[in-house]
């Protein structure tokens, strides 16, 4: 069998393998079991997005948990980080997430949190899967595991999303918000659980697109996959707003819209954060973890505050490993995960970044767009490629010729990264130069030759 465990926990199509309904219950059965090893008393919170179908995943997880003696509690809709937050705060001996993110409504995912609100390393994920993969056996008769009743999960999902929004509150209690007016895209996801009361209880004034889900809109058109949709709606205020706000699938990423309508992503965030931090000597050795995806410009930008970066691989819980390893208080992805270890936050919290980067800007004084003008992008193109295997790219003869004329070429004045995502059968191609033209050439070169190699 193949791996379950991708970059982001288990993804797939809904219904099918690795998410049909036999599966789910062996991962919630397996996962009882080994924290039912370790606590006799065990427990465990789920979340879900909005998809259709979080809710049958959760519940048969759910199922799964207890049938290995875990008691278990479901906090609703809710953010990914909201999760995290509530996993720490109560003490609960695992934290689960039902969702796929940014991926259209037909996919959907399962992610984990230890005890300690931090998502499970590489190596544990590699130990639970060989558990599941018993579990799996073991199920081989069962027709359809039973899925425990919603009167079985414990109550509370109301009472747990109003403390995990009183936290996000407090970390910005006393600021001033009363100058700004927002507008704020939650993409039809969990998002629209929590966005509108936590900016209200800010006393923010905010107007709210896509918080209608129906199980099949999340992601779709909106929210922060197509950020160019809300700055187009900033723009169309003609003044009206101060700042757009967008969020993905479940809210662990925010993208921004400066009051032109010109979008403001996860690097110009870092830019803005890192500047306010090591201001008030909150930036850990003036130093901040990105991606091999950021930009070169974030990198000048930041050498003439005086700030290091370092680069991880990409995701979220790359940066992070990265940022425990070294002590870092401040890192993030392009795609605008932002990991803020000042505070007590184990993982990115798209609503904590909007809440931090609207306090800057009402502290300060200066607009979005004032607080990021100096950063000059480099040229940067990242291709998907649609792929139906994902063969190291060694293995790629024509790939490889491509990818080491484009580092000639640049020769050091530009980057070329192609990687494989993690959670979907995508090759990624990045290309960095100082000019449209040679960055165009270079992503049409190598993005060709994976296509021809091995396109899906």
């Amino acid at each position: 069998m193949r791996q379950l465990f991708g970059t982001d926990g288990i993804r797939a199509v809904a219904g099918e393998y690795p998410l049909d309904a036999r599966t789910v219950f062996a991962v919630g059965r397996a996962l009882g079991q080994r924290l039912s090893a370790r606590d006799g008393a065990a427990s465990a919170v789920i979340g879900q997005d909005t998809r259709e179908s979080s809710a049958w995943i959760s519940s048969t997880l759910a199922a799964g948990l207890q049938a290995a003696q875990v008691r278990v509690a479901s906090a609703g809709i809710i953010t990914t980080p909201g999760v995290a937050s509530l996993t720490r705060s109560r003490r609960f001996s695992a934290g689960i997430v039902v969702s796929a993110s940014h991926n259209p409504w037909q996919d959907n995912g399962i992610k984990v949190f230890g005890a300690d609100g931090y998502k499970l390393s590489d190596g544990l994920e590699h130990e639970i899967e060989a558990d599941i993969f018993a579990h799996i056996g073991q199920l081989a008769e069962v027709a359809s595991p039973h899925m425990v009743p919603a009167s079985e999960i414990l109550p509370g999902e109301a009472s747990l999303r109003e403390q995990y929004a009183q936290w996000l509150a407090d970390f910005v209690h006393g600021a001033d918000f009363s100058s700004l007016h927002v507008l704020v895209d939650c993409a039809n996801g969990a998002a629209s659980a929590i966005a509108p009361p936590v900016f209200g209880h800010c006393g923010i004034s905010a107007e709210f697109l896509n918080v209608r889900p129906d199980g099949r809109n999340i992601n779709a058109g909106c929210g922060a996959l197509y950020p160019e949709h809300l700055a187009q709606a900033v723009a169309a205020g003609k003044g009206k707003y101060d700042v757009g706000v967008t969020f993905d699938g479940d809210a662990d990423r925010a993208l921004f819209a400066d009051a032109s309508g010109r979008v403001v992503n996860g690097d110009a965030v870092l830019l803005l954060a890192a500047r306010d931090m090591k201001s008030h000597a909150r930036l850990h050795g003036d130093t901040i973890v990105a991606t091999t995806m950021s930009n070169m410009g974030l990198e000048t930008a930041l050498k003439r505050s005086g700030i290091g970066m370092l680069r991880a691989p990409v995701g979220d819980k790359y940066v992070l490993e990265e940022m425990l390893r070294t002590g870092a208080t401040l890192g993030g992805e392009q795609s605008g995960h932002i990991l803020f270890r000042d505070i007590d936050s184990t993982t990115g919290d798209g609503i904590l970044t909007a809440l931090r980067v609207m306090e800057v800007m009402v502290r300060t004084g200066n607009p979005l767009a004032g607080l990021v003008a100096d950063m000059q992008v480099f040229p940067q193109e990242i291709r998907n490629v649609h792929v139906r295997e994902k063969a190291p790219f060694e293995q790629l003869p024509e790939v490889m010729h491509a990818i080491r004329a484009a580092e000639r070429d640049l020769d050091g004045n530009g980057r070329v990264v192609v990687r494989y995502s993690g959670t979907e059968k995508l090759a990624r191609v990045m290309i960095e130069a100082e000019s449209e033209q040679m960055m165009r050439r270079h992503t049409d070169a190598i993005a060709n030759a994976i296509q021809q190699a091995i396109g899906g």
